[in-house]
């Protein structure tokens, strides 16, 4: 069955925080949706949005402004052929089956309806319509898509799943299951980590997922950033428990900084530039020494627009990732506009920090 997010109001388009918010919120209790729609108050193509999608079966979640949440009801109830009614000071349809506080829910043939309110800087009323346990994520690495259908497309046909594939950068694979009437999310997720030992790792949320197998071996993490300025940190950091593996992250955009706070050699920032795996490699190594963690990544690169030569065009990146075992540096030509090469960057660098120790983070 389509889910289908439906925001209601002008100001869900203008605020972006307040809008990511709620679909942060939303993703976690009612699952990824089909699609996203946004509506103006005063939309009229809101009233035939809703009676078509309605009587074809779906599950909606309707996020509005106060000024619009009677109004909702009313359009509901016209779909429904039903009317409203005053509950604890809330004007509802009257055959809703559950409703708290500023959101409540309604089924009508085959769908069903959470409506809302949201409201800047206050905390999203309940979400009362939950996910079914019919879909999930992986997350795959080391494989392209053609392989990754080689493999698991048979192995989806025994257990009457199916699955999208997205690439999150190069090397990583995300995976969303969705399992037909009858099929087993878990007893595929199980034959394909079988299949490919050492590759899945079976979490929606990757940096909850590093927080807590860090957390459980009693690791630490740290950073040095140059063109990522920080944005590592706050993908981690944005998680809970982020304290108990995180040590810090030092964002050396200078070379004064890199030499000093990091102790990169200056002859090798003279003779390789600061973009460059010599360097990187120094960073990696020194995020180390002055923090005492365990693992360390390190990024520097051109995100441009500027900046960029023959030699080294824009998108020209360095990342690293060491432990006290071992390290690695890589070169990553990425491409698009500043802020999404430095997310291609923050993503390539998680993804090099996994596949450091395999037996932490690809545990049987």
């Amino acid at each position: 069955m389509k889910k289908q997010l439906l925001f209601v109001g002008d100001k869900f388009m203008a605020n972006a925080p307040l809008r990511n918010y709620i679909i942060r919120e939303a993703e976690q209790k009612f699952g990824h949706p089909d699609a996203v729609y946004f509506f103006q108050e005063s939309d009229n193509s809101l009233f035939l949005h809703l009676e078509k999608e309605i009587h074809a079966g779906c599950e909606m979640l309707i996020v509005t402004a106060k000024s619009s949440f009677s109004v909702i009801g009313k359009l509901l109830s016209t779909v429904t052929s039903d009317n409203q009614v005053l509950k604890d000071g809330m004007l509802i349809p009257s055959r809703t089956q559950v409703y708290e506080e500023h959101s409540y829910l309604i089924r009508h043939e085959h769908s069903s309806v959470n409506v809302l309110v949201a409201s800047e800087g206050v905390r999203l009323p309940n979400i009362l319509i939950e996910e079914e346990q019919r879909s999930a994520l992986i997350h795959l690495f080391e494989m392209d898509e053609a392989g990754t259908r080689a493999m698991l497309d048979s192995l989806a046909q025994t257990f009457e799943v199916r699955f999208y594939i997205t690439q999150i950068v190069e090397g990583w694979l995300q995976l969303r299951i969705q399992s037909r009437r009858h099929g087993n999310l878990a007893n595929f997720i199980t034959a394909a980590k079988q299949l490919l030992p050492g590759k899945i790792i079976a979490a929606a949320n990757i940096a909850l997922y590093i927080i807590e197998k860090l957390t459980h071996h009693r690791r630490k993490l740290t950073m040095a950033e140059s063109c990522t300025g920080g944005r590592i940190a706050a993908w981690l950091t944005k998680e809970s428990g982020a304290s108990n593996i995180f040590e810090g992250s030092l964002v050396t955009y200078s070379n004064a900084l890199k030499s000093n706070w990091l102790a990169v050699s200056d002859a090798k920032l003279a003779q390789y530039g600061a973009v460059s795996a010599e360097v990187v490699e120094e960073m990696t190594e020194g995020a180390l020494n002055v923090s005492y963690a365990d693992f360390a990544v390190a990024v520097s690169g051109i995100a441009g627009p500027d900046g960029g030569s023959d030699a080294k065009p824009v998108g020209t990146v360095f990342i690293g990732a060491r432990s006290k075992e071992r390290s690695s540096v890589e070169h990553c030509c990425f491409e698009g506009d500043r802020n999404y090469i430095q997310e291609q960057s923050v993503l390539y660098a998680v993804k090099m920090l996994l596949l450091l120790d395999r037996a932490i983070f690809f545990e049987k």
